[in-house]
């Protein structure tokens, strides 16, 4: 299956991910970024990076984008993916609403 053409952010969320680079994940998103798991709340980068260490590259999550449509306000985008790894195994949707070329906000569920 051809990869969506994604946006730079994205892009960097998901191989940073792939890599096991935890500083390029965080990088990703904006200092006061906002991430919601199934209704757990992380803020900002430190919030972000806590996530990466409970939920996504400290369970060695993998991630294979499987589809990317314009979400429902601007600046937002729908991505389909595939998990691996030691915690969620699946594939779910993930909504992104990017500002400044980085991940500002981020719904998992």
């Amino acid at each position: 299956m051809p990869t969506p053409d994604l946006p730079p952010a994205i892009r960097t969320f998901i191989d940073a991910t792939n890599r096991a680079d935890s500083a390029a994940f965080v990088t990703a998103f904006t200092p006061d970024a906002h991430l919601n798991d199934w209704g757990r709340d992380y803020r900002g980068r430190d919030g972000v990076a806590d996530w990466d260490r409970t939920d996504n590259i400290g369970v060695q999550a993998r991630f294979e984008p499987l589809g990317l449509r314009p979400g429902s306000a601007p600046d937002t985008w729908d991505v389909r993916l595939r998990v691996t790894g030691n915690g969620y195994n699946g594939t779910g949707r993930l909504t992104f609403r990017l500002r400044d070329g980085l991940i500002a906000d981020l719904r998992i569920g």
